[in-house]
């Protein structure tokens, strides 16, 4: 099945996980081509059959990019196999706290909400861990984020170098990935 999977990314979680999918895909014998939409332009979606979008998530948005792409093929990918999936760091880590209201709300609002904006009905969502990159970002992020640090470490996530935290599961993802190639095939 040709695939498209665009993406965009802050941090590379958002990359690698597109890649992860990929890889899930290809060995499935999916043949898919990823696009970082915010260092390459998609020319359309017509020789596509399944269609992935992945965005990362901060301060509560969705990357700009990401909205353009939808918004431009709107009405071609509502007549597509659509998938969407959305990397947040902050998504294990309100697990780890219980704070599952909160972690449902983000999940309507992008994975439900977002899509139906565009008249879009995925045959599969994703929510994800993500990467919080303290090096990578401007002042003004750091100190949003610099709370965070002490919330990351209470529930049991460590640097996976300095000033990176990485909260992605790739099981996970992989899981996701298989179940979606069934719907895929199937729906």
């Amino acid at each position: 099945m040709r695939t498209l999977i665009v993406y965009v990314t802050r941090y590379g979680a958002t990359a690698g996980t597109s890649k992860e999918i990929a890889n899930v895909l290809s060995g499935e014998g999916f043949s898919v081509k990823v696009v970082n939409a915010k260092e390459e332009k998609v020319d359309g979606v017509s020789d596509f059959e399944l269609v992935i979008v992945g965005g990362g998530l901060q301060m509560g948005r969705w990357t700009s990019e990401t909205e353009d792409f939808l918004k431009r093929y709107q009405s071609e990918l509502a007549q597509k196999k659509v998938a969407v999936f959305v990397s947040s760091a902050m998504k294990p880590l309100l697990e780890r706290e219980g704070k599952i209201e909160e972690l449902e709300k983000n999940r309507k609002a992008f994975l439900e909400d977002k899509p139906a904006k565009y008249g879009l009905k995925p045959i599969a969502v994703g929510l994800f861990g993500g990467v919080i990159d303290y090096n990578k970002m401007g002042l003004f992020a750091r100190k949003a984020f610099g709370s965070m640090k002490t919330r990351f470490e209470a529930a049991g996530f460590k640097e996976t170098k300095p000033g990176i935290y990485d909260t992605r599961d790739l099981d996970e993802i992989r899981d996701w990935t298989r179940k979606l190639v069934l719907k895929a095939r199937y729906l």
